[in-house]
């Protein structure tokens, strides 16, 4: 199977990783080659900066990123000279970014490219619709794992998780964690309702309780076993509008409060940075987690190799990623060269 028939319907397609030299590029080089394969007219930008020689943090070796003539590129300005490729200026967007102001250009010849573009959902969105204009049929945004709310459905159609050896020496730990990433971002979304009219009323960090009978108020994190026991199970959703996090989380646990029929909701998944072992035992004591605005993946890849010196067995990574990751086509992304 092709990685592009998993995103054959969408227009937007966000790749992002779970460390650095989790494979993205490598990812985002053999979509390129399948689109170029079927004379599909896309474009490419970046979250972070992707295409250099060599990670600018790590030291360590990096794949460049290729491409043909006719693709659409958004870099920053201080980029375009690590561009080999004969370009076409067709737009000078306004939008700054430490290397320079984000510009548009067309490939009119085949070679190696270097994007950095802009780091704002409200940038991202002017850029991809830039680039429709300008009759990009697909658009791949390389993103990452930290910046994972803006691959929400907003702004992307689809995104593939990458994951890899550098995240840990531990393949079990990968496995997991990588398994434990999927179900965040497949969590189901919740809107409507007349909860965003309710959520728009408060601080955009506030914490809500919203009962059976949409009545709210604003809560103390700290105090929430307190709302709870004192709710007599009428609370419908508990909402946060800063990070869920274990600090939050773990004195709710060991409360002993029920949370039946309770809807822990966030923005988006990239709000939810608690363990897996309080997200476990949240929902065995029946609470559930969803989100505001989603994530739709479509695959997760997978690198053995690790920029650090040590690397997994392929297969052996591969079947304990697939046995922990049970929603989405898990791929190896070595084996996509």
């Amino acid at each position: 199977m092709k990685l592009l028939d998993l995103m054959r319907q969408y227009y937007s397609v966000s790749i992002i990783g779970m460390c650095k030299n989790a494979g993205k590029t490598t990812v985002l080089n053999r979509i390129i080659t399948e689109m170029a394969e079927e004379g599909i007219c896309f474009a490419i930008t970046s979250i972070g900066r992707d295409g250099e020689g060599s990670d600018v943090v790590t030291g360590t070796h990096k794949p460049g990123i290729y491409v043909p003539a006719g693709t659409l590129v958004a870099t920053a300005f201080d980029m375009l000279k690590y561009c080999d490729v004969t370009k076409e200026i067709l737009d000078a967007t306004g939008i700054s970014t430490p290397v320079g102001e984000v510009i548009i250009f067309r490939a009119l010849s085949d070679g190696s490219v270097q994007i950095a573009g802009p780091s704002l959902v409200a940038q991202l969105e002017v850029v991809r619709e830039r680039f429709r204009e300008f009759g990009a049929e697909k658009v791949m945004i390389d993103g990452a794992l930290s910046r994972k709310s803006l691959c929400t459905v907003n702004l992307s159609d689809a995104t593939v998780l990458c994951s890899g050896a550098s995240y840990n020496k531990d393949m079990d730990i990968v496995a997991e964690d990588t398994g434990y990433i999927s179900v965040l971002l497949t969590l189901p979304v919740i809107g409507g309702g007349g909860l965003d009219e309710i959520i728009s009323q408060y601080d955009a960090r506030a914490c809500i309780a919203v009962y059976d009978d949409m009545s709210h108020k604003q809560c103390e994190p700290k105090k929430l076993d307190v709302v709870i026991k004192n709710a007599g199970g009428k609370i419908r959703y508990i909402y946060f509008g800063g990070a869920v996090s274990d600090v939050i989380i773990k004195p709710l646990v060991m409360s002993g409060a029920s949370f039946d029929g309770i809807t822990f909701l966030a923005s988006d998944s990239s709000k939810y940075l608690l363990s897996r072992h309080l997200f476990d035992k949240i929902r065995a004591k029946g609470g559930r987690f969803a989100v505001m605005s989603g994530v739709n993946p479509v695959a997760v890849t997978i690198n053995p190799f690790s920029a650090y010196g040590f690397h997994f067995d392929k297969d052996a990574f591969l079947e304990k990623v697939r046995k922990e990751v049970t929603v989405l086509p898990v791929f190896n992304a070595e084996d996509m060269k």
